[in-house]
C-alpha cells in the first residue's frame, strides 16, 4: 500500500488467500494447520501484499472442507487451537499484515447443535431456525430449486417429516436469515472474532443468504427452454430469481456492516455468486457506505481471456457501481488456475503468470491472490482415487472438482512432499510443482517469485494504481489500453492479450512518457510495440 496513513486500508488493498489445509502442516497428519500458517507469514510479508484472507478453520465434519461449519467459534482440531489461532493474529499484526477470515452465514453443517436441535420436533426454540417446507400433495418437494452441488436444493427429514433446504450438499442446510433470532446468533459469532483482533471478514456466498418467503419457483433459462444449454451442471439450467439475492439481505448486510463499525478500520468483501446479475448485485451490496466494504464476482474467474472481456467487465462495473468497491482476482480455491486456463496450447504459463500479475496489479480495484499463484502452480492433475472434493467426487469426469488448485504448496524442491508435510500429505504434491518451490525461487531473479515481488512493489509506489481513477483508450486487435490518474501523476498501462506482437498507436495528445515497466516493450514517437503477452507501464508528463 502507498505510503502514508488512510484508515480505509481496504480500498485498493492486496489480499492473499491461504487455503490453510494446504498452506504447512506442523503435526505430520498431511494437513495444515494455524501454526504452519503462522511459521509462513514471513514469506507473505515479503510478497509485499496488505492482508490475508484465511479460509475457514471453524469446527467441522470437513464434508465440504470446512464450509460446514458446526462451530462458528471454535477451532477445529485438524488446525489447532484458539490459542494457536491468537498467536497466528499476533504474528501477522507484528508483520503489518491484516488478517481476514472467511464467515459461512448462509448455511451451517448438519451437525451444529442449531441443527440437530431445529430438526429435532417443530415446536422447538429453533424450529424456525433454518428453511424447512412442507411437502406438495404428491410428496415431492416444494418446488424447483436446485442445489449448486447437483440434484433437487431439498432433502426430505423422517423425524420432522419435512424437507430442508440445502443450496449446496445435504449436509449443509441454510439458515433461515428471516427470523431475527438467526440474524442475532450470526452476528454474535462475528462479534466473537471481532473481540480476538480479527481485521476483516470475507463472507461466502453472501447473496446466498435469504430466500423467497414463498418458496416460489425459478423460471428456466431461455437458453434451456431452447435446448442449446450445454452445461454440465443442472444447476446453471435455472434462473435463480427467488432462491438468492433476495431484497431483504440488503436489511441484514447493515446490520452487518452497524456491527462492524463499532470496531475501528474493520472491513468486509462479499462473495457474489449471481450468473448474469453480479454487477448490479455488488452495487446494491456495495453501494451507500452502509453494507460491504467491497465485493467479489466470478467475472474474471472463468476462461475468457481477451482485452474485450475484461475492459467489457471493467466498464461494467464503473458503469454499474458508483460509490461502491470492488475486488478483482484471477484464481482462488474454487476455480481452475489461471496460468492453467489462460496458456494456450504452445504458450509459455511463467509468461501469463507475468502477464497477469501486471494486469492485476494495473486494474482499478483491490486485488486478491491465491496461494501459489506467486510460484506460477498450475492447476494439478489428479487421478480419481486421490478426489476429496464432493464436487468433483459426484460430477467425475464431466467435472473434475476443486482439488486441483488446492494441492499443497511447495516451500523446498528437494524436501519430502516439497517440505510441506513431513506425513502423507491430504492431496498428492505434484512433481511438476516441485521445481517451482519457494526456495528454488527464491534465489533466481528471473523467477515468477521475484516477478510478483517487483510488480506489488511498483504497485505500493503509486497512488494512481491503488486508489486512481481508470479511462480506457481505443485499441485495435487483441490490446488493451488504459490511463490510471491520482496521487498527482497519470499512468499509461497497456496490455497485448495475442499470442503474437502487436503495435498501438500512441496518440497525438499522449505527451511524453517515463517508463516504469514492461522492458521488453519498445517506444517511439508514434507508437507502442508490445511482444507477444506483453505489457507497458509508464508515467505521463
Amino acid at each position: 500500500m502507498a505510503a502514508g496513513d488512510r484508515s480505509e486500508w481496504w480500498r485498493g488493498c492486496v489480499i492473499y488467500q491461504i487455503y490453510p489445509r494446504s498452506f504447512q502442516d506442523t503435526t505430520g497428519d498431511g494437513s495444515g494447520d494455524l501454526r504452519g500458517v503462522t511459521s509462513r507469514l514471513a514469506h507473505v510479508a515479503s510478497l509485499g501484499v496488505d492482508a490475508i484472507w484465511l479460509s475457514p478453520f471453524f469446527k467441522s465434519p470437513m464434508a465440504d472442507m470446512g464450509y460446514d461449519v458446526s462451530d462458528y467459534c471454535d477451532v477445529d482440531p485438524m488446525f489447532g487451537t484458539l490459542e494457536d489461532f491468537d498467536a497466528m493474529i499476533a504474528e501477522a499484526h507484528r508483520l503489518g499484515l491484516k488478517i481476514i477470515i472467511d464467515q459461512v452465514l448462509s448455511h451451517s453443517s448438519d451437525k451444529h447443535d442449531w441443527f440437530v436441535e431445529s430438526r429435532a420436533s417443530r415446536d422447538n426454540p429453533k424450529a424456525d431456525w433454518y428453511v424447512w417446507a412442507d411437502t406438495k400433495p404428491d410428496g415431492g418437494a416444494p418446488n424447483n430449486w436446485l442445489s449448486v452441488f447437483g440434484g433437487p436444493a431439498w432433502e426430505w427429514d423422517s423425524t420432522r417429516r419435512q424437507y430442508y433446504m440445502h443450496n449446496f450438499l445435504a449436509s449443509q442446510p441454510d439458515l433461515n436469515l428471516h427470523n431475527p433470532e438467526v440474524q442475532d446468533a450470526l452476528l454474535e459469532t462475528v462479534r466473537f472474532w471481532l473481540q480476538r483482533g480479527v481485521d476483516g471478514f470475507r463472507l461466502d456466498t453472501v447473496n446466498y443468504y435469504v430466500h423467497d418467503l414463498w418458496l416460489r419457483s425459478n423460471p428456466p433459462l431461455a437458453s434451456s427452454v431452447a435446448g442449446t444449454n450445454n452445461e454440465t451442471n443442472t444447476y446453471l439450467y435455472q434462473e435463480h430469481l427467488f432462491d438468492k439475492t433476495q431484497p431483504e439481505n440488503l436489511a441484514f448486510l447493515r446490520r452487518f456492516r452497524a456491527l462492524l463499525d463499532e470496531y475501528e478500520d474493520r472491513a468486509a468483501v462479499g462473495e457474489i455468486g449471481d450468473e448474469g446479475r453480479s454487477l448490479q448485485t455488488l452495487a446494491a451490496y456495495t453501494s451507500g457506505g452502509d453494507k460491504l466494504h467491497m465485493c467479489y464476482t466470478f467475472d474474471l474467474l472463468g476462461p475468457q481471456f481477451s482485452a474485450a472481456h475484461v475492459r467489457g467487465c471493467v466498464e461494467a462495473f464503473e458503469a454499474a457501481v458508483s460509490d461502491g468497491w470492488v475486488c478483482w482476482a484471477f484464481s482462488n480455491h474454487d476455480v481452475v488456475r489461471h496460468v492453467t486456463r489462460w496458456t494456450r496450447p504452445d504458450g509459455d504459463p511463467d509468461v501469463v503468470a507475468r502477464f497477469s500479475i501486471m494486469l492485476l496489479c494495473c486494474l482499478r480495484g483491490s486485488i486478491c491472490l491465491y496461494e501459489g499463484e506467486e510460484l506460477g502452480l498450475e492447476e494439478a492433475e489428479l487421478a480419481f482415487e486421490d478426489l476429496r472434493d464432493p464436487v468433483g467426487i459426484r460430477f467425475w469426469p464431466g467435472v473434475k472438482g476443486r482439488d486441483g488448485c488446492r494441492t499443497p504448496m511447495v516451500w523446498e524442491a528437494g524436501a519430502d512432499n516439497a517440505g510441506f508435510s513431513t506425513g502423507k500429505p491430504w492431496l498428492p504434491v505434484p512433481a511438476s510443482h516441485r521445481a517451482r518451490a519457494v526456495d528454488v525461487q527464491n534465489t533466481d531473479i528471473t523467477s515468477v517469485l521475484t516477478f510478483y515481488r517487483a510488480a506489488l512493489a511498483l504497485r505500493r509506489e503509486h497512488e494512481a494504481l491503488i486508489t486512481g481513477s481508470i479511462r480506457f483508450l481505443e485499441a485495435e486487435g487483441d490490446v488493451l489500453a488504459f490511463i490510471r490518474e491520482g496521487g498527482g501523476e497519470r499512468l499509461l498501462c497497456v496490455f497485448n492479450f495475442a499470442g503474437v506482437p502487436a503495435n498501438w498507436p500512441l496518440p497525438r495528445d499522449i505527451g511524453s512518457l517515463a517508463r516504469l515497466g514492461g522492458d521488453a516493450a519498445v517506444v517511439d514517437a508514434t507508437e507502442l510495440s508490445l511482444p507477444a503477452l506483453g505489457c507497458f507501464l509508464g508515467r505521463l508528463d
